[in-house]
């Protein structure tokens, strides 16, 4: 198949050079990013359904332009977690990455709670904290422009108490509502005078940079996911006969989701119908048919020359303006997200989120098949297939090798690295094959995106028991 070419190929081409890591130097690599957070049963207010969370990231762009969060919403119930994809640069995801969040919890908030925390910001009180993050030992934020984003999250909220709805929104009207108004703020950011050159080369580098994401919400047993891109949000489900199986809760929002082609085709006239999307890229260009900023495919021409000739080294901020052909009726990009709504059951075990790089190399099913195996120690055997059982001898020994990889106990305590480590170093029998992961992870920097793309993997286990006492208690059943 076309992953084990893509494999084989990079294989032969480090072998070539002669580039070649010890397991240590691998493992020391594949075990930078990671983050392991356990989740007290118990906050103080509410039972909570995760149990955990383990995350990692394995660049290949230098720096990575893929972004991760979590965090707990404290002046609402649930939690957020959510994954970034950034594409030219890492500008857009690493600010969706800082803010949304906020955006999402504020706009779940009560009125009550909205004019305490407005109360307090205009008499300079002390402002009940929004979120409590779990942020990874090597993570960062940009905190020259802290002020700019409070006050853009203040008017946000300002805005919300004039709507006078005293229960606040619903979590997936409050999920679209915050990805659409960070975008809109995104955007506001990039064309209004600001205190300093830096914030305003800051702004200007988010706008034109861009990002997916995909992000979920779980609260007791309900889980929202919202998702602009083609990151993907996959349930790993085992039924009571202790079978396994993926539930995909996003589509993938490109070309070859033929939906999504439609929707974009759709909203502009019929004569642009062969040039909306060419080469399966928005205008030749950009793989994800949703995403935040790219306000190259959103702002008129005009908007983007007064803006950009404004006095700005695009050089130097590393912006590589063009003009898109066939670029006759703006936007051709939005970030309105896809809702799914998900009830847990006691048989949803864990929620995978992950960038497209993982998506690039393994399936839904092999995924989830991974977790699984981590999770419960039992590497699961498929069924004989009728052409393996009329094998002959000489056929014996590959598929006895298919068998034994399944034996292999993981090297990797956290199932994030367990993925990726599968995800760019197994072969055709599902094996890891020492020589292929080094070759994978040894190209040098201006050769490795050629290969692969950067890979973010957050995994979210449920408390199963949790979720069934709560179906218990309420008389509720579950399918």
């Amino acid at each position: 198949n076309k992953t084990w070419y893509i494999k084989t190929t990079i294989v032969s081409t480090v072998e070539e050079l002669q580039f070649q890591l010890t397991p240590v130097q691998i493992n020391r690599i594949l075990r930078a990013n990671e983050q392991s957070v356990k989740i007290p049963e118990f906050d103080g207010k509410n039972l909570n359904p995760v149990l955990k969370f383990e995350s990692n990231q394995l660049p290949a762009n230098s720096p990575n332009e893929d972004r991760r969060s979590a965090a707990t919403c404290l002046q609402t119930k649930g939690m957020l977690f959510g994954v970034f994809d950034g594409h030219a640069g890492y500008a857009c995801a690493q600010a969706v990455s800082e803010r949304l969040f906020y955006y999402i919890s504020v706009a779940l908030m009560s009125q009550k709670n909205l004019e305490e925390i407005e109360f307090a910001m205009e008499h300079m009180k002390p402002v009940l904290p929004i979120l409590q993050w779990y942020k990874p030992t090597n993570d960062y934020i940009y905190r020259k422009s802290a002020s700019l984003y409070l006050d853009h999250l203040r008017v946000f909220w300002q805005e919300l108490i004039d709507h006078d709805n005293a229960e606040g929104m619903s979590t997936g009207d409050s999920l679209a509502y915050a990805f659409k108004r960070l975008d809109s703020d995104i955007s506001l950011e990039a064309q209004v005078p600001l205190d300093s050159d830096i914030m305003r080369n800051m702004a200007i580098q988010v706008a034109f940079a861009g990002s997916t994401a995909c992000v979920a919400h779980v609260d007791n047993i309900d889980l929202h996911v919202a998702n602009s891109g083609d990151c993907r949000a996959i349930l790993g489900v085992q039924e009571e006969d202790g079978s396994w199986s993926s539930l995909p809760l996003t589509h993938d929002h490109n070309a070859l989701n033929p939906s999504e082609l439609a929707r974009v085709r759709s909203e502009h006239p019929k004569s642009e119908e062969n040039t909306v999307v060419t080469g399966d890229r928005l205008l030749g260009l950009l793989m994800p048919l949703r995403a935040f900023g790219d306000v190259c495919f959103k702002w008129s021409k005009e908007l983007q020359q007064s803006i950009l000739e404004n006095g700005f080294d695009l050089e130097t901020l590393d912006i590589y303006h063009y003009a898109p052909p066939n670029y006759l009726t703006p936007p051709y990009l939005n970030v309105d997200p896809e809702l799914t709504y998900h009830k847990l059951r006691p048989q949803d075990k864990f929620l995978i989120l992950a960038t497209d790089g993982l998506w690039d190399m393994l399936s839904n099913d092999e995924a989830v098949r991974l977790v699984a195996e981590h999770l419960t120690g039992i590497h699961l055997e498929e069924p004989v297939a009728a052409s393996e059982r009329q094998v002959k001898l000489g056929q014996m020994h590959s598929l006895l090798l298919k068998r034994r990889a399944r034996a292999v106990p993981s090297h990797d305590p956290n199932v994030a690295t367990h993925l990726i480590r599968h995800s760019i170093g197994t072969n055709e029998y599902g094996e890891i094959e020492q020589v292929q992961l080094s070759a994978m992870m040894s190209l040098p920097e201006d050769l490795t995106r050629m290969y692969r793309d950067d890979i973010t993997v957050t995994v979210v286990y449920f408390n199963s028991d949790l979720i069934k006492a709560h179906y218990k208690e309420n008389n509720l059943r579950f399918l």
